[in-house]
């Protein structure tokens, strides 16, 4: 089963927005601890939500 190509636009619905940066968020922050871990990086993510709520994740190294 395929998924059909989503166009990248501004979501309308305010709580469909708020619901998809909410799961798209985690994701990312999933995303940059992964690379962190799995490739030895050092890895930065800021994320600022549209009402100016700051999201961080910064890996660091144990020496």
């Amino acid at each position: 089963m395929v998924r059909g190509k989503t166009q990248m636009r501004r979501i309308e619905n305010a709580t469909s927005r708020q619901v998809t940066f909410s799961k798209r968020r985690s994701g990312l922050l999933k995303k940059a601890f992964e690379l962190s871990v799995l490739c030895d990086a050092e890895v930065s993510l800021i994320i600022f939500s549209p009402r100016g709520k700051l999201f961080e994740f910064a890996s660091s190294r144990s020496f």
